[in-house]
């Protein structure tokens, strides 16, 4: 008979979101009358720039005609989005990073979650806390978390990095040497960064202890402070020891389109074993590749006009951060974030625990917001707020939670 893996069985409830979304959908089907205003998932709302649209119609036109029709897209991407990346994230910043060491994908999710397949199950696993959860449950479902406790919260087999108030919101190295490190700059979800000299820190003592780096840069496009690196590589030796994730969902509005890339640099080795080469095995066994027109899309994105309409975008959704940044803290709470990031993270009131927070706040506001503690123990009494909401519905859920 059949046998599953049991490692799912071990997860603690459904994934986040789903819970919030269920949720949500239990509220509106009891109040029809009730117009809730979503802040909680991070989903762009702004329509695609011009530019991007345009050539999407234009790769639409080609697969039409026999001569410019394209099948399979090349393992890695087609050559002129990576050479597009190349020119403009990382060759203006320094960084030496080569077309054939980007791997072009459907979503930095999707590799965050699959980027820990190359890895050995006995690989010890260190997180910051409050984190993303699907770096956790991407390993727990591999088996490399051990068992899950309900009163703490925690993994047995997982290192927690504490990110609070004390400690700025930036981890500590931990006590424990870590095989794989993730780091999310800026982050998601308290919206805070670290300074360049301090993710330097973090790539001599990976590289002191033989670890990796897993640096999703997500939200990269967000940072406004120039002493913010917007990628690792910016730092000495980050290609012994870094590989970086990086998303077209928030710096395009790419979430329904999809695609995304992870670099993997040559140099990144375990003994003589390649990880680049690792990568390469598993990208080329389990993906076919972004299609061709996403892929033209993605690379309309470095055009000129391209930039100036993604800077307007981007723009928007930090004015929203603004506002909800400075309304609540005139409102009289403890607001981190929403400067380099479009996520806002608010201390709940009193003792109120987050998930308490966050019925209370759409029973009585119709405003969803994300439960800190769904990111992990040292997130509760913490809520996420984000910035992708249109303008005017910021505008009018910030109303809402002020009269509360």
């Amino acid at each position: 008979m059949f046998q599953i893996n049991e490692h799912y069985q071990a997860l603690p409830g459904s994934y986040l979101f789903s819970t919030i979304a269920a949720k949500v959908a239990a509220y509106t089907n009891a109040n029809p009358d009730k117009q809730v205003i979503r802040l909680g998932i991070g989903d762009v709302t702004q329509p695609i720039a011009p530019a991007v649209i345009e050539a999407l119609h234009q790769a639409v036109d080609e697969m039409a005609d026999a001569s410019t029709f394209h099948g399979y897209a090349p393992d890695l991407g087609y050559a002129f989005l990576r050479s597009a990346i190349v020119q403009n994230d990382y060759r203006p910043r320094g960084c030496e990073i080569r077309e054939d060491e980007i791997f072009i994908s459907d979503g930095a999710k999707s590799d965050s979650g699959n980027i820990q397949e190359i890895f050995d199950t006995r690989c010890k696993v260190a997180v910051t806390d409050p984190v993303y959860p699907v770096y956790i449950d991407a390993n727990a479902m591999a088996g490399r978390c051990g068992t899950y406790d309900t009163v703490t919260q925690t993994w047995s087999n997982v290192i927690y990095m504490p990110c609070v108030r004390e400690n700025g919101f930036v981890p500590d190295f931990p006590k424990e040497e870590p095989d794989l490190i993730y780091l999310c700059i800026p982050n998601n979800p308290t919206g805070t960064t670290i300074t360049k000299a301090q993710l330097q820190g973090w790539v001599d003592y990976a590289n002191k202890i033989g670890a990796v780096i897993l640096y999703d840069a997500a939200y990269e496009s967000y940072i406004t402070e120039p002493d913010v690196p917007h990628s690792i590589y910016e730092c000495e030796g980050a290609r012994t020891c870094a590989i970086e994730i990086r998303s077209f969902s928030k710096n395009a509005g790419f979430t329904g389109l999809r695609l995304g890339f992870t670099v993997v640099p040559k140099d990144l080795v375990c003994g003589t074993v390649s990880l680049h080469a690792m990568w390469a095995r598993r990208h080329g066994t389990k993906y076919n590749g972004a299609p061709y027109i996403i892929q033209r899309a993605g690379e309309a994105v470095y055009t000129e006009e391209g930039k100036a309409q993604l800077q307007e975008q981007v723009a928007y959704y930090m004015r929203n951060a603004g506002l909800i940044k400075k309304g609540l803290q005139d409102a009289g709470y403890e607001v981190f974030g929403g400067v380099n990031a479009p996520y806002i993270w608010m201390k709940t009131p009193g003792t109120m625990g987050s998930w308490e927070f966050f019925d209370d706040l759409l029973e009585r506001a119709q405003v969803v917001g994300t439960p800190g503690a769904g990111f992990g123990p040292s997130g509760e009494g913490y809520f996420r707020l984000t910035a992708f909401g249109s303008y005017e519905n910021t505008a009018a859920a910030l109303q809402r939670i002020r009269a509360l």
